[in-house]
């Protein structure tokens, strides 16, 4: 096997030669002696590796993002992960290093923020070079999150309230908002961007683009939201609801809240968080209810959105129900004389 040479063309160093039976033609991308010499030592070094130890030895981390991100893969939160594995041959990238790797780019992040933004794009990158046969597969396991107790889901009455207070107040798009994200699991960013050709109000649908997870969604539309859609004045060049700011429409919410003397439930809680909760406490099952919000974790829906307040009283009830109904007074205690000290009271 000769090694490869260093050839010039057009001021551009190339190495040529033959390794392994195959012709080799390697632009090293250097304009002087030095760094295409050593460029293509470096690269000839490499072909040995591969050769020797196979892909695992030689593929890197950012060789792998590249190719993820060029089959469709979520690119947000890459860019500090490939400079923090730079170089690094996947098969050499162990869990430990994934998430050491999350706590040393989010030192003072939530366990929540270091899974999303750390653990899961680099899981999701290495097992892309495995299924190219670049490295072996790998599982990471996340930071611990704690049950979230910051939102709470809204009942009727709080939406009654909101309502009136909205129609008293002149404000039409903030109600039909926070109905619309109520009754359809959108985030309020979604919201946001709905403008009229999304809407389809007599088939009852609306199109979500550029959701969480990258594609288009189809929700539908409840026949109260239809009502409060179509009750609002809409032009073709501006969103539906009229507002662009998530923390303005907060704002907003806050100060109808406060007029209407109910609890100040965001975005969050009001929309998304009472979509999951009043579904499954409707006796929705788990997976239709993550269906139709677009979950795509059930372990997160059911620690997020499955509460247990009413789960004795909702098993009694099913067992009733097979059981039959029986006279409760037939469960009452019956009277009996006490005695104390051998005296009759």
């Amino acid at each position: 096997m000769p090694g490869l040479k260093v050839v010039w063309r057009d001021g551009i160093a190339y190495a040529v030669g033959t390794f392994d039976g195959k012709r080799i033609r390697k632009s090293l991308g250097a304009r002087d002696q030095k760094t295409a010499a050593e460029q293509c030592a470096l690269y000839e070094a490499r072909l040995w590796k591969r050769h020797s130890y196979g892909e695992e030895a030689v593929r890197t981390f950012e060789e792998a993002a590249l190719s993820y991100q060029q089959q469709g893969g979520e690119s947000r939160f890459l860019a500090r992960i490939i400079k923090h594995f730079k170089g690094t041959a996947l098969g050499k990238i162990k869990p430990g290093d994934v998430r050491a790797m999350a706590i040393e780019l989010y030192p003072k992040a939530a366990p929540a923020t270091r899974n999303r933004q750390a653990i899961i794009p680099a899981r999701a990158v290495i097992n892309h070079g495995h299924d190219r046969g670049w490295g072996p597969a790998i599982k990471v396991k996340l930071f611990e999150v704690p049950k979230s107790r910051k939102h709470k889901p809204v009942d009727s009455d709080w939406m009654a309230s909101f309502q009136k207070q909205c129609a008293a107040d002149a404000l039409p798009h903030l109600y039909a908002l926070v109905l619309f994200m109520n009754r359809t699991a959108s985030r309020v960013s979604e919201a946001l961007r709905v403008v009229p050709d999304d809407l389809d109000l007599q088939a009852r649908t609306v199109v979500l683009g550029k959701t969480k997870t990258g594609e288009d969604r189809v929700r539908h539309l409840t026949s109260d939201l239809v009502l409060a859609l179509s009750s609002l004045t809409m032009s073709e060049d501006e969103p539906v609801f009229r507002y662009t700011d998530r923390c303005a429409v907060n704002r907003r919410i806050k100060s109808v809240c406060k007029r209407a003397e109910i609890e100040y439930r965001p975005t969050h809680s009001a929309g998304r968080h009472s979509f999951g909760t009043n579904a499954i406490a409707a006796g929705i099952d788990v997976k239709t209810a993550m269906d139709a919000g677009d979950w795509k974790s059930a372990n997160l829906f059911v620690g997020t959105y499955v509460h247990s307040n009413e789960a004795g009283r909702s098993v009694a009830s099913v067992f009733d129900k097979k059981t039959g109904p029986i006279g409760t007074e037939m469960a009452q205690p019956k009277k009996t004389k006490r005695y104390r000290f051998g005296k009759k009271e």
